[in-house]
């Protein structure tokens, strides 16, 4: 298989309370309290065996409102441009998102989770589960996001995104 041939089909949708990126929180980190859910299309609900005893789940999904492919980019978080892998931004030459998010309970092919920072009716990609023997890491070096503040991070990643009550 070349190159150019490669190509993913979802594997389900990813639904949220999210409608407008503009108001979206940018990371899951900042999302909490943002419930939504993952129906995976019946044909690949067998492979969701065993996922129930995670507390957390990478989703893979592909940005489908994205802007068109920049090579840099100013990120949220800071006021210089950055080359686009060294950021999160959507606007990728290839268009995939990832979140951690919480799996708060599985029922047939849908899955509850909170920690949402996806918008609603996004395609999904792929599961793998987060998993703490594996995937936490200390310490790390966060490049230009060292720069950064923890309560500056917080304001500008929940964007417009309101409290519920």
């Amino acid at each position: 298989m070349s190159a150019a041939s490669i190509a993913f089909r979802p594997i389900g949708t990813i639904h949220s309370e999210h409608r407008c990126a503009s108001e979206t929180p940018v990371q899951s980190v900042f999302s909490r309290g943002c419930t939504g859910r993952v129906v995976v299309f019946d044909e690949f609900s067998e492979g969701l065996l065993g996922l129930e005893g995670h507390s957390h789940i990478y989703l893979l999904y592909h940005f489908h409102q994205a802007e068109a492919s920049r090579l840099r980019v100013v990120p949220f978080l800071h006021d210089r441009e950055q080359g686009i892998f060294a950021t999160r931004a959507p606007n990728r030459p290839n268009p995939i998102g990832l979140s951690i998010v919480e799996l708060k309970s599985v029922a047939g092919n849908t899955l509850f989770i909170e920690g949402v920072d996806i918008l609603d009716g996004t395609p999904l990609l792929d599961i793998k589960p987060y998993t703490r023997r594996f995937d936490c890491l200390d310490p790390t070096a966060n490049g230009w996001q060292d720069e950064i503040d923890d309560h500056t991070a917080a304001q500008r990643g929940r964007r417009g995104f309101k409290e519920k009550s």
